[in-house]
């Protein structure tokens, strides 16, 4: 059909054929994973982390587990449980506040109808329209975390959160784990600090990685902000197909922020040789924008096994280590 079932609708030039070719064998592979998770979650108590779970969610976890599944391995689920009636606090406060219209001014965008303007769920008529909860989990999450800004790019994740948990309160404690804990500090703050190092995290791994796509980006002038910023901010949502990035976001919240690295390091050096055809910077901007669309990246399943291997070892505290260096760095230039 025309729309997804998340409720995006689908572009013009969509290729239904091979999205069918595709889907058809998906569609075994998830039919097999959610008999494994049905009897893994069946005792319906929380999920905890063990390697099973790791693994499990490697290879992708059923729509219709994924909430349950995101609370318990982000820890989402234990701080909601230790605080109950929090978020509905935050939010009758907000109201009350003499500052919610400052506040709601400075958090939360006009351009909420940008949010998604291709989702038949968060458009006006809607019935229920997902505008409403999107505004009052970014509004309370601005109330809960003063640090953060509003910022372009939140409302992207908040919705799809939303779009997943069906949840305002869930999605309000998945984005606290997303920002709060599982994300470098300052992503979002209104330096960005933590964004613009891991760009420049990003760089360095490309160069030690995949020498020649770092010397053309040089020879070029062109920084790795034009490329991953849009990636990171967003955690690729509205640059990856939908499924594409919900599977990514399953690891994101089992096993931490690497998994953007990896993500990354696959679209580029997957796609190294094309990238190398570019001749000029609009051309270079053209291929980073064809990397992110067409089969490689939306036969998902396929692509979550590749993210694993193509990259090669990045450990936790190698990225630790660039980051610290790459953060001092941006420090000292101010």
């Amino acid at each position: 059909g025309r729309i997804d079932p998340y409720g995006f609708e689908r572009p013009e030039d969509f290729d239904y054929a091979a999205y069918e070719e595709f889907f058809s064998t998906y569609l075994v592979i998830l039919t097999r994973r959610a008999i494994k998770w049905s009897k893994l979650l069946k005792g319906g108590g929380g999920v905890q982390r063990s390697m099973t779970v790791k693994r499990y969610i490697r290879k992708g976890v059923p729509l219709e587990h994924r909430a349950r599944v995101w609370m318990g391995v982000s820890g989402a689920q234990a701080r909601m449980d230790r605080n109950p009636g929090y978020y509905q606090r935050l939010l009758q406060g907000e109201r009350r506040a003499a500052s919610a219209c400052a506040l709601s001014a400075l958090w939360v965008p006009a351009d909420m109808n940008r949010t998604f303007p291709d989702n038949v769920r968060f458009r006006k008529d809607a019935e229920p329209c997902l505008q409403g909860p999107l505004y009052n989990v970014l509004l309370a999450y601005g109330h809960h975390n003063h640090s953060v800004g509003y910022c372009q790019g939140m409302n992207f994740i908040a919705g799809y959160l939303i779009l997943v948990t069906k949840s305002e309160e869930e999605a309000f404690w998945l984005l606290d784990a997303l920002v709060g804990r599982i994300l470098p500090a300052d992503y979002y703050s209104p330096s960005m600090l933590g964004l613009k190092t891991d760009q420049e995290v990003l760089g360095e791994l490309v160069r030690t990685k995949l020498p020649a796509v770092a010397a053309l980006m040089h020879s070029h002038g062109v920084l790795w902000t034009l490329v991953a910023s849009r990636w990171f901010i967003c955690l690729f949502v509205d640059v990856l197909p939908v499924e594409t990035v919900l599977r990514v976001w399953d690891c994101l919240f089992s096993e931490g922020s690497k998994i953007i690295f990896r993500v990354a390091l696959t679209l580029l050096k997957h796609h190294q040789a094309s990238i190398l055809e570019a001749t000029s910077v609009p051309d270079l901007c053209e291929k980073f924008k064809e990397i992110t669309r067409g089969r490689f990246v939306t036969e998902c399943h396929s692509f979550m096994q590749r993210i694993f291997l193509e990259p090669g070892s990045l450990s936790r505290a190698s990225i630790a280590r660039l980051r610290e260096h790459c953060r001092a760095r941006l420090l000292a230039q101010g």
